[in-house]
């Protein structure tokens, strides 16, 4: 036994832990848990802990269900929510086959193939997300909308509003689980609010999103309020992102770094980033993976609608950020596409794999964009060079099906079961009269 092992039990004794939920994430992107009791949890470490596979999203066929988690010790953090009296602690596990073998539909396991191939080379993929959410009052719709919690608008201090008293509650959860906050505010939508998570490694950043969103939706049940990770939940008003910051480290280096290159860009970050920009069209589906998902993409409010990248250009697809003068590790690149809803193992795992695709490959860098690409002419962009997003997750999905790269970073498995469930949601969709057909349409024709 190792000796995270060994701390795992001697807190869970000395803190007089009730339950262990252990936390693993479909491929749908939804959390998953079981508990087991404190007596079980030192077979768990040795064995696992033995389920159905094939009754969780993307993980197995009928004929080969039997599945075993094992629990990641460097991940043991007690649920603040839970309170003190019997508390409640919990840790990510990844899921094997009863063999041993790391489980083809786990979604951990695809993010740590993709990290190990960056380590081959030498890398280690850093991550840094500004991930956006509403507020409402409550989960049911009036009027056909929901109703946000305040009208508030970017940056705005509300005195005595919900949304203040919400993102301090929430923040103090998060870094009471070991989860640095490096900025929260008010953001553009009504009830729309961001809060900034401190760069981690890809892995351990996969798993911080997974659990700000269950603390999220704790702080707001608490609260009596809702809280939504959908990508455009109101028609009129601007979509929730994950703006996510990356960089590749060469041990301490940041190797995205280079002293008096332009924009101090290395080689390496714009190889990076031009493969990103080739697979993006391929990625999208995994990247901003529901119907609702191109709502946000079309419908301005500063979602990136077009593949291209610039320097502090916040309508480009990748951003590259001032640089802070002085501080080398400062230097990264923003991907603006990424919904606050999507998958953050599958995702991550992606877009790793397409900027080290652009360096094995030497892709060269097209030209940054220097204006607004969306007040552009679709004439003077072809003229540019620069390409479209997917219009709809059926586009996405047609693009994608045909994408070695997005093929072998998910694995065979999880790319057919995550094509074959989304082309079912978006035939279910198609088949879906809409409140706006009804009121264009219904007393006219």
């Amino acid at each position: 036994m190792d000796r995270q092992q060994e701390y795992v039990l001697r807190t869970v004794e000395e803190r007089n832990v009730r339950f262990i939920r252990l936390w693993f994430t479909d491929v749908q992107g939804q959390l998953k848990s079981v508990a087991i009791a404190p007596a079980e949890l030192e077979g768990a470490f040795s064995e696992g802990i033995g389920f159905d596979g094939s009754a969780m999203e993307g993980f197995a066929r009928v004929y080969e269900s039997d599945m075993v988690l094992r629990p990641d010790p460097s991940t043991f953090q007690l649920l603040p929510w839970r309170g003190e009296v019997e508390s409640t602690a919990r840790m990510f596990c990844d899921v094997h086959t009863t063999d041993g073998a790391p489980a083809a539909g786990d979604p951990r396991n695809v993010l740590k193939r993709a990290m190990d191939k960056a380590g081959e080379m030498g890398f280690t993929f850093y991550i840094h997300p500004e991930i956006e959410f509403y507020l409402f009052k409550s989960s049911q719709l009036e009027g056909g909308e929901p109703i946000p919690v305040d009208h508030a608008g970017y940056f705005d201090h509300v005195p005595g509003g919900t949304a203040n008293d919400f993102r301090r509650a929430a923040v103090n959860m998060l870094e009471s689980m070991g989860i640095s906050v490096e900025f929260s505010h008010h953001e553009a939508g009504p009830g729309q609010n961001e809060i900034d998570l401190r760069y981690a490694d890809a892995l351990t950043m996969a798993d911080n999103v997974m659990t700000f969103k269950a603390v999220i939706k704790e702080v707001a049940l608490a609260q009596g309020v809702y809280a939504s990770f959908m990508p455009k939940p109101l028609a009129q008003h601007a979509g929730s992102g994950m703006h996510t910051h990356m960089s590749l480290f060469e041990g301490e280096n940041n190797a995205f770094f280079e002293a008096g290159a332009q924009y101090q860009l290395s080689k390496t970050a714009r190889h990076f980033i031009a493969g990103v920009l080739r697979h993006t069209p391929e990625l999208a589906a995994v990247t901003n993976q529901f119907v609702n998902s191109y709502k946000r993409i079309w419908s301005g409010y500063e979602a990136p609608s077009y593949v291209c990248w610039g320097h502090n250009n916040r309508s480009a697809l990748i951003r590259v950020p001032q640089y802070n003068s002085g501080k080398s590790s400062s230097s990264r690149i923003e991907y603006r596409a990424i919904d606050s809803a999507a998958n953050p193992y599958l995702a991550y795992s992606v877009l790793l794999q397409a900027g080290l695709a652009g360096i094995e490959q030497e892709m060269e860098l097209p030209l940054g964009a220097e204006d607004d690409v969306a007040s552009l002419t679709r004439a003077e962009r072809k003229i540019l060079g620069i390409g479209s997003m997917p219009t709809s997750l059926h586009h996405a999905l047609e693009i994608m099906e045909s994408s070695d790269l997005v093929a072998e970073a998910l694995g065979e498995q999880v790319f057919d079961f995550f094509l074959r469930n989304k082309h079912q949601e978006w035939d279910d969709y198609r088949s879906h009269v809409t409140p706006f057909e009804l009121q264009m349409h219904f007393g006219t024709l």
